[in-house]
């Protein structure tokens, strides 16, 4: 299964310290040569380079960043190809261990989320149909 990480945090504009990264690109490291981590990345602030795309009214509206304060933002996100719920929460778990021993004070989320794949409820079939034709 494919599990999606989302973190969140009240405090975005505190970045993780260097001896959190270190520790997050070892994790990360040894999660990609073992072949469950798929993509990983941090996101800037949404003043930075931030941008909503928003229909109203059936019309198509893009507003550029910053927003309205919002009391949590998305900082980063990891993909992750693991055998059950149970394993990705084991995972999530180690993360989040990361931020207790190398920021402490910091308060966030790790939010885990299922990918919808072909079959499966809730799952977008319009996606599976364009794969199928994209394999043809």
């Amino acid at each position: 299964m494919r599990f999606m990480y989302i973190v969140t945090s009240p405090t975005p504009a505190q970045g993780p310290t260097p001896a959190l990264m270190e520790a997050m690109g070892k994790l990360a490291d040894r999660e990609i040569k073992a072949g469950r981590m798929i993509d990983s990345g941090g996101l800037l602030p949404v003043s930075m380079q931030g941008a909503q795309v928003k229909i109203t009214d059936g019309k198509i509206n893009v507003i550029d960043g910053p927003f309205v304060e919002a009391k949590e933002l998305i900082g980063g996100y990891a993909i992750f190809e693991l055998r059950d719920k149970e394993e990705a929460l084991a995972a999530a778990r180690e993360f989040m261990q990361l931020h207790v021993e190398h920021m402490p004070g910091w308060e966030g989320t790790c939010e885990v989320r299922a990918f919808a794949t072909p079959g499966a409820d809730g799952a977008c079939d319009v996606e599976a149909e364009a794969r199928a034709r994209a394999r043809a």
